[in-house]
């Protein structure tokens, strides 16, 4: 029997993109699809033609040996026709017919039968909060979780000890069911077992036939050196049970580092402010400056120190995580000025702004001046 020109059925010309391709034979199969014709057997063949012909036309390969040898060429390679779902038109089968009659199982079969494998157990994340200076040092922490565990009575098989799972009467142990529309024969998953192909009749009685039970659990976990606010740590395993003998999740710590009255953190540097007394600021100082490691500082401030100027104490700051290196302590100046003062000390003061050349009770014009000299 001569077979149809394939680019004739889906009514297209030889010159047809992919794109056009697939949109006539979408079209084609909604409008001949089975179950919007039941019963009529020419709508069933035109729908089995058109799914034949994109299985050729949609795979760049197939098409290019049909347009140079036709029919013959394809049976040289082994193509006999269409007969049921080739995997070149499965994602156009779960797209097209999906709505119909349940495609969406068929095609997520195979994840469903994953689902009955070995499943791993969910992560957890907890956050903690601890301070700058364990944040520095490093240290350990316990910390309380409620998470899902294998069943210690049935050692998670969900099964009352001494029993066995029982064959699923609904799909005979295949974990799929089969029906038949038109020419196609679907196959879903089963709904009564899930596509496990069993069932348990007598669940264990601590965890109900679920193999996992919710256990209070304290842990003790040490906190590195060096970590940062928003640092996650993991920690392998202790997340909650799998499934089915599947792998634990993990557990992941987010830091948070609570803030520091003194000091605060710039990357491995640690900055704190200091303020000074305008005579210390104008003459000079020496200050005792307190440290994460307990041992205080000797720094001394040059005369003439403005406000914001900075000074490194090198290596008092935080140690990276890897411990290959360590910040400084940066020392950030603030000068203060002062109020409340006597009659005296104003006076003081006033006497101390002539010998500068200034008019403590007249207008300062050096501004304005100095404005007009850089904008002319």
């Amino acid at each position: 029997m001569t077979k149809k020109d394939y680019y004739q059925i889906l009514g297209v010309n030889r010159n047809a993109t992919q794109e056009e391709i697939k949109k006539a034979y979408r079209q084609i199969a909604l409008k001949y699809h089975p179950d919007r014709n039941p019963g009529d057997k020419q709508a069933e063949e035109k729908f089995k033609e058109a799914a034949e012909a994109y299985s050729v036309l949609g795979d760049p390969h197939k098409r290019a040996t049909y347009d140079r040898f036709g029919h013959e060429g394809l049976r040289g390679e082994g193509f006999t026709g269409f007969s049921g779902f080739d995997s070149t038109v499965f994602d156009e089968f779960a797209d097209i017919l999906g709505s119909f009659f349940g495609f969406g199982d068929f095609f997520s079969s195979s994840e469903r039968r994953q689902r009955h494998a070995p499943q791993r157990g969910r992560d957890l994340m907890i956050e903690m909060e601890i301070t700058l200076e364990e944040a520095a040092k490093g240290t350990e922490k316990e910390i309380k979780l409620h998470r899902a565990e294998s069943c210690s009575f049935c050692h998670g098989t969900g099964l009352e000890p001494g029993t066995q799972p029982s064959v699923c009467q609904s799909c005979g142990g295949r974990g799929q069911v089969r029906s038949q529309h038109g020419f196609l024969i679907i196959s879903r998953t089963c709904s009564h077992c899930g596509g496990a192909g069993e069932v348990i009749r007598t669940p264990c009685p601590e965890c109900h036939g679920s193999g996992r039970v919710k256990q209070k659990r304290v842990l003790k976990v040490r906190i590195p050196a060096g970590v940062e606010d928003g640092s996650r740590l993991r920690i392998e395993g202790e997340g909650e049970a799998g499934e089915r003998e599947g792998l634990a999740g993990d557990l992941y710590l987010v830091i948070r580092v609570r803030p520091h009255e003194f000091f605060s953190r710039e990357g491995n540097n640690l900055v704190c402010e200091i303020p000074l007394s305008i005579t210390q600021a104008a003459l000079g100082a020496t200050l005792e400056i307190p440290t994460l490691d307990g041992e205080n500082e000797i720094l001394k401030i040059p005369a003439g120190a403005q406000t914001g100027q900075i000074f490194r104490i090198k290596g008092k700051g935080i140690r990276d995580i890897r411990g290959r290196t360590r910040g400084d302590l940066l020392i950030r100046i603030v000068v203060k000025t002062p109020v409340n003062l006597s009659k005296e000390q104003k006076k003081l003061l006033q006497d101390l702004a002539r010998q500068w050349g200034e008019d403590p009770e007249g207008i300062d014009r050096r501004i304005v001046a100095r404005y007009r000299q850089k904008t002319n």
